[in-house]
């Protein structure tokens, strides 16, 4: 059993679900500090979290990630135990092990395997790994980020190890995500009995007309880089639950998924301009959960890509598809480069979640060849 494959099982038997951490990052401060890093504790609130940094010139890496994974549900219905990180038939079983604590393990023993090979290497390599990923996201990365910037620290690139991959690992790099933006409307209506619509005032049919506006705008075009910005609605609820009362409030909560052609700001002030032009009385609250960001060129990228068509002999698509990370947090505050390179996602968050062996193998390889690229003079 490779050394990878040792480190994910240990961590993948932890029963760090968000925002435990169990005893995965200890385990990792450990053998970082072996290899020469120096570690310190980030912890905000209940989130445990911790930087550590090899180096002292140049530029620094930090390859980033989470010990958090969401909830098993019912245990019942896995196949393997969730966090038994059985090894069968060449894949690796439990919550975690594509998201993301395979990666954690290859970009540890990565490092390890740099360190031994290029002791006196140029730049800096950093760790910065957080329990709340999966979570609210209030105290873990966002916060270290913005503590290490506060004292001079600035990140020059990070490595996020989520999932990336679809069909073969490394197939897909992501180079930027889109913004997100949630929002909460209520639209305020007048309650009463259905068979006199006349003394009340009906929510649910003054906001059908502006939500079917809003479903058809277009928002953008999007670019090269990011498909058209994209609303869609989330929950609905109103009534009492009663055949004859026409409820008094309508609410709505829906989200925004927006490239660089706009801003929260911009979206935010279409939207009520619409819901105006409809006469409605009522209250809309924005929740901005990340900025678009993108990382079209540079170092990170070329020596990804790099050390991608080293292990794999093809070079990866750049892609910006998908939901959000963490790596929203280190782009925005740090203006840093930032990619994200991991295993296959298909069964991530799933019963039965599990990754390949040997992928989490060949990452690690990716990682090695990655800080080759950055860091070792030809």
């Amino acid at each position: 059993m490779t050394p990878t494959i040792e480190l994910a099982q240990a961590l993948i038997r932890e029963t760090s679900i968000t925002p435990e951490d169990g005893n995965c990052q200890p385990m990792m401060r450990e053998r970082l500090q072996r290899a020469g890093f120096r570690c310190e504790d980030m912890n905000f609130e209940n989130v445990t979290n911790f930087w550590a940094i090899r180096g002292d010139s140049g530029p620094l890496l930090a390859f980033a990630g989470h010990t958090d994974v969401v909830p098993v549900g019912d245990e019942s219905q896995w196949t393997h135990p969730p966090f038994a990180a059985r090894l069968v038939d060449g894949y690796l079983h439990g919550r975690g092990a594509a998201d993301m604590k395979g990666s954690l393990a290859a970009m540890v023993v990565a490092a390890e395997r740099f360190v031994e090979a290029h002791p006196d290497h140029d730049g800096r390599i950093g760790f910065l790994i957080t329990s709340d990923e999966e979570g609210d996201a209030y105290h873990g990365t966002v916060k270290v980020v913005e503590a290490l910037k506060a004292r001079g620290d600035n990140i020059d690139m990070a490595l996020v190890g989520e999932p990336s991959s679809t069909e073969v690992v490394g197939d897909v790099i992501k180079n930027g995500r889109r913004g997100s933006m949630l929002g909460y409307l209520t639209v305020h209506g007048r309650q009463g009995h259905v068979a006199y619509p006349h003394l009340a005032d009906n929510p649910v049919h003054r906001l059908a007309p502006a939500l079917a506006e809003l479903a058809a705008t277009e928002w953008d075009q999007g670019n090269e880089y990011f498909p058209a910005t994209s609303f869609q609605v989330a929950n609905m609820n109103s009534g009492t639950g009663a055949t004859n009362v026409i409820p008094g409030e309508a609410r709505v909560q829906f989200s925004f998924r927006y490239s660089t052609e706009v801003t929260a700001e911009q979206l935010q002030e279409r939207m009520r301009a619409i819901l105006d032009r409809h006469d409605l009385n009522y209250r809309l609250d924005f929740e901005v959960k990340g900025l678009p960001f993108l990382t079209d060129e540079g170092s990170l990228v070329e020596a990804a890509v790099r050390a991608v068509e080293t292990v794999r002999g093809r070079p990866p698509v750049l892609s910006t598809a998908g939901g959000t990370s963490d790596g929203r947090f280190i782009a925005s505050i740090m203006n840093s480069q930032v990619v994200e390179l991991g295993p296959i996602n298909r069964t991530i968050h799933q019963v039965d979640e599990c990754v390949r062996a040997a992928d989490l193998d060949q990452l690690t390889e990716m990682y090695f060849q990655l800080l080759v690229a950055l860091f070792v003079r030809r």
